[in-house]
């Protein structure tokens, strides 16, 4: 069977990449969206659980604009440029993936004060919760389309395979 690109990052050199290219950025937007709720719920804009999500913010924003810094010139570039893609899921799956980075370099920028300065509490509440929500989506979508078998899908016009 031939795997996407993304699934076979992922399956490469285990247990390490499944855990630094899916399980950490995952767990962190997990937990940022369960202490989220929380926070919601309580309406306590400060306090412990909201420093903790912020720092979860911070450190999921900067580990995943690492992951793309890295993924991008040395996977999607390449990728691209030598026609290698395994049909069109293979695209969706790591542009889906990589396109975290939309959702959580601005959360953390959002946390550490640098965007949405003049906005109240509340509403920088809502944007931090529809930017971890817009993460979730696509890495949830960047998986699906990871697991399947490209071989069963049609080829794209100039794609090899």
């Amino acid at each position: 069977m031939t795997m996407t690109h993304y699934m076979s990052l992922l399956a490469d050199n285990q247990p390490w990449n499944l855990i630094f290219f899916m399980a950490i950025p995952v767990i962190f937007a997990e937990t940022i969206t369960v202490t989220e709720f929380f926070i919601l719920f309580t309406k306590k804009l400060n306090g412990p659980l909201r420093a903790f999500n912020r720092v979860c913010s911070i450190l999921a924003g900067l580990y995943f604009t690492g992951i793309f810094l890295y993924l991008f010139p040395t996977a999607f570039v390449p990728l691209t440029v030598n026609g290698e893609w395994h049909t069109w899921v293979d695209v969706v799956a790591v542009g889906f993936y990589l396109s975290g980075v939309l959702f959580l370099l601005p959360l953390a920028l959002l946390d550490l004060g640098l965007i949405a300065r003049k906005r109240t509490e509340e509403d920088k509440l809502k944007l931090h919760f529809l930017l971890v929500s817009g993460f979730l989506v696509v890495a949830h979508i960047a998986m699906i389309f990871g697991m399947i078998n490209p071989e069963i899908i049609s080829g794209m016009a100039g794609m090899n395979h």
